[in-house]
């Protein structure tokens, strides 16, 4: 009796603290819905030239999305290693292994700079948080695509309004003079 309550207990306790770690690092789970993932990688003109690195890959979905229906080569860094491991399924059963990986790091700590788009699906204090590292190693023209969540001090380029999607590019939506002029498109 004793250990069946402490077995529930001790679980209780273990899913809370993981919900809490994952949102320590940039955002809880909620999967971005399929028909969001397609409209980022639509905006964003994802294509095979492209270099996709996504932000918090939870299930894999963006990353296997990217290389199977648009054709670009895609990383995915993800935290959790309950979410790391569904990513990697994902991409195996998916027949996207070789195009597609995911790497278990903070995405703090990953170097951004060969990426050509970015997705993100974090919260609002994550993007403003990320927004200086994405400046400083994204390279001009670099897309910066996201679902629900924007960037206070950047103006998108283009907006999908229905799926609440924010398209973003490197040098144009983070120009700001003293006047918060930004250039026309």
């Amino acid at each position: 009796m004793w250990v069946a309550i402490l077995t529930i207990f001790s679980s209780i306790v273990l899913f809370f603290v993981w919900i809490l770690w994952t949102e320590v690092f940039g955002a809880g789970w909620s999967p971005t819905p399929m028909e969001s993932v397609k409209a980022m990688l639509r905006l964003a003109d994802v294509n095979p030239d492209d270099i996709l690195y996504d932000l918090g890959a939870g299930d894999g979905r963006i990353v296997t999305t990217a290389v199977k229906d648009f054709g670009a080569k895609a990383i995915g860094y993800e935290i959790d290693p309950i979410r790391f491991l569904m990513s990697w399924f994902r991409i195996i059963f998916s027949g996207a292994l070789g195009k597609a990986t995911v790497r278990y790091k903070n995405f703090y700590n990953a170097n951004l700079r060969e990426a050509t788009v970015v997705t993100l699906f974090l919260r609002q204090h994550t993007n403003e948080k990320l927004r200086e590292k994405l400046e400083e190693e994204l390279a001009p023209g670099s897309r910066v695509v996201t679902y629900y969540w924007t960037f206070d001090k950047w103006k998108p380029v283009k907006v999908d309004h229905r799926f609440e999607v924010y398209l973003y590019v490197i040098g144009i939506s983070n120009y700001q003079s003293s006047s918060n002029f930004f250039p026309p498109r």
